[in-house]
């Protein structure tokens, strides 16, 4: 680099072009003598996929320290500002190409990511959303975001958006929340006893997006039959305490009542 370190230049602001790739070392640091060669010869390779910067954890204490570095060396990546993956000690060549190749992000993700930037002031974004999911069929993340998009408005194509995220797959369990919500939504039965009016109920309230009320009436379902309709009312739970995040005031609340209902 031709200009002084700066690590908010050179580092986060670097990493929202390109991941940055952050070995911290010092030159008293024998195993650094030995990492270093090696990271600097997959940084040649890399072709520009991602930038190496060497930060000597002497003459940058300060930011050694911001990111708790308590022994060296510390390789971190960095992408979009943020540490998304890291390792310790001198690893070997292979081993690190088995981190890069795991950890580096897919370049399509700033295409999606400026997709979804753009939906937050401009609903005729969900077009691109839509070719760009379809455009990429391996990419499980924009199709999964997709479904929760149009999960209330059009169930049925939610689930079947859904349909490639199986057991396996890194966000099979996302999915099945999603899959599982879609499902409460698209509930129909000539049933007439008092749990399918509950659930009829919890359908309207989720629609309504009343998540208090929903777990209100899904717990009651529970309580009255806890198999019905291959336990929806269970699983439904479950999936709005999963999108309501366990520190949820709702989900503290009404976590309790769900496990007496259960037992």
């Amino acid at each position: 680099m031709t200009h002084p370190f700066d690590f908010q230049k050179d580092v986060l602001i670097k990493s929202t072009e390109i991941p940055v790739v952050v070995d911290f070392w010092a030159p008293w640091c024998a195993p650094c003598r030995i990492l270093g060669p090696v990271i600097e010869e997959l940084a040649a390779e890399a072709n520009g996929r991602w930038e190496l910067v060497k930060l000597n954890t002497e003459e940058q204490q300060q930011v050694a320290q911001q990111y708790n570095i308590k022994s060296i060396p510390n390789v971190k990546m960095f992408f979009e500002g943020k540490v998304v993956a890291e390792f310790s000690g001198a690893l070997p060549k292979y081993q690190i190409e088995k981190w890069l190749s795991r950890h580096l992000p897919d370049p399509r993700t700033r295409t999606f990511h400026a997709i979804l930037r753009r939906l937050e002031h401009d609903p005729e974004a969900m077009s691109q959303l839509y070719s760009f999911v379809y455009d990429n069929p391996d990419m499980g993340e924009p199709r999964l975001t997709l479904a929760g998009i149009i999960l209330v408005e059009n169930p049925a194509e939610a689930i079947e958006l859904l349909e490639p995220l199986k057991a396996g797959h890194p966000l099979a369990g996302h999915a099945e929340d999603v899959r599982t919500m879609a499902q409460l939504l698209s509930f129909e039965t000539t049933d007439d006893t008092v749990v399918a009016s509950r659930l009829k109920a919890a359908r309207e309230a989720l629609w309504a997006s009343d998540w208090e009320e929903t777990l209100e009436l899904l717990i009651e379902c529970i309580s009255i039959n806890k198999t019905y309709a291959g336990e929806l009312p269970r699983r439904a739970a479950i999936a709005v305490f999963h999108h309501l995040g366990e520190q949820h005031e709702l989900s503290k609340k009404y976590r309790p009542r769900f496990s007496m209902a259960l037992y």
